[in-house]
């Protein structure tokens, strides 16, 4: 019996953080048996095109966010950190502070098909495991295979529900005056709801 801790990963903008989020968090800790789940919005996001909304209000959303979903840590250190930031960095202080911990990386599909791009991506492989978030689509049972050859042949599958909502939809809703509509309940957390309107975001 393996009584190592695992500790997991997630990072992003979360801007904002929203239902696919928290939905691949519970299915992380409860799929791969974590310990703790480390929520890491990122800091200088140097691969991003469009500029982040400012790291105080993500920061601040993602807490609003997480906040009733045990055995997530909200950890701002990639904020925090000075310049540049990359998840090499983050995995490695992880590392160094919790070494008896078995590390989990979580990332998503379009992460997956990027990651040879990233910043020391062959170390990343050494320091954790990486898990990517498929969601299930009709009549594509070898989809998880792809990654192999993206990624490794160590990696492994979150599986996800389908769920139809992204960051990048919902700015553009609050940006056209749409916030208020059904589509915003059902995709945001109602506190995140709130702050956003309540500091005016994304207009």
């Amino acid at each position: 019996m393996n009584h190592t801790k695992r500790l997991g990963i997630f990072g992003g903008s979360f801007d904002p953080p929203h239902i696919a989020h928290l939905a691949l968090a519970k299915h992380a800790i409860e799929q791969f048996d974590l310990a703790e789940l480390r929520i890491i919005p990122t800091g200088d996001a140097w691969h991003k095109a469009h500029t982040l909304t400012p790291s105080p209000h993500r920061l601040a959303m993602t807490r609003l966010a997480f906040a009733d979903v045990a055995q997530t840590v909200v950890d701002p250190r990639e904020i925090d950190r000075e310049g540049a930031t990359y998840t090499f960095d983050t995995l490695q202080e992880l590392k160094a502070e919790q070494p008896e911990a078995d590390l989990y990386l979580f990332i998503g599909a379009d992460q997956a098909n990027a990651f040879k791009t990233w910043h020391r991506w062959q170390e990343i492989l050494g320091l954790a495991t990486v898990v990517v978030a498929d969601r299930p689509i009709e009549g594509q049972g070898g989809k998880a295979s792809q990654w192999h050859n993206a990624v490794s042949p160590d990696v492994q599958r979150l599986d996800m529900p389908s769920l139809n909502v992204s960051a990048t939809e919902i700015r553009a809703h609050v940006a056209h005056g749409t916030h208020a509509d059904t589509k915003m309940h059902a995709w945001l957390p109602a506190a995140v709801q709130h702050y956003i309107e309540k500091h005016s975001l994304y207009r």
